[in-house]
């Protein structure tokens, strides 16, 4: 027989089916042998391509990342920018939503990881911030971003809106509102994270320098 005209395994054929593994049975699924049953292979296969575990996640954040589209932080119209960029963001980490407790606090190290935070940060500084204001405003745009993947709101209120009035009245009330708008009840986290999107992009338009400002002192 010829050999095969593509490799069976690579980093990122393997991180793929890491990526395919972790978002059909969750985080406690990701072990090398049943990725390596996956995809047809001896575990020992992995570790020509990963060096372990760890070498894994790197490989996969390292695909989230090519995914996250940085040409909208080119745009000359700052807020429009920003704002599609992190939409395009989100969009990743909502299709990969276990991916995010597990790059949570590693390292950036890898080089399309640094390209985006530097991209995002010029963005920012051509927006008026200076550099540590625009280090404020990443971070709490990456609050935003991973934190709405993460977390939905919506979910957790499996009742009808009426179920909770008689003990909860501002809430069916809200709830009740909330399913009259565009999107119903389904789409609250998508308005959620404009929302928050739309005021952390009216506080950068504020004024520039850092956006964050010292609370008042406490009594």
């Amino acid at each position: 027989m010829g050999r095969p005209s593509q490799p069976l395994l690579s980093r990122a054929i393997i991180a793929r089916a890491a990526l395919e593994l972790l978002n059909e049975e969750g985080p406690d699924a990701l072990r090398m042998r049943s990725l390596a049953d996956r995809l047809g292979v001896r575990g020992a296969s992995l570790y020509h391509h990963v060096a372990s575990k760890e070498d894994l996640l790197d490989a996969a954040s390292e695909l989230l990342n090519d995914e996250i589209d940085l040409g909208p932080l080119q745009d000359p119209e700052w807020r429009r920018g920003i704002a599609e960029y992190a939409r395009g963001y989100r969009r990743v980490y909502l299709r990969n939503p276990h991916m995010i407790a597990l790059v949570a606090r590693r390292r950036v190290e890898a080089d399309r990881a640094l390209l985006g935070y530097d991209a995002l940060l010029r963005a920012l500084v051509r927006a008026g911030c200076t550099p540590a204001g625009a280090a404020e405003a990443a971070a709490a745009l990456d609050y935003l971003v991973l934190g709405s993947a993460l977390e939905t709101f919506t979910a957790g209120f499996t009742r009808a809106p009426d179920d909770y009035r008689p003990d909860y009245p501002a809430l069916a009330d809200s709830l009740t509102s909330t399913a009259d708008r565009p999107g119903g009840l389904a789409g609250l986290d998508d308005r959620g994270f404009e929302l928050a999107l739309r005021l952390l992009l009216d506080g950068l338009a504020a004024g520039p320098g850092t956006p964050a400002q010292p609370a008042p002192p406490g009594p």
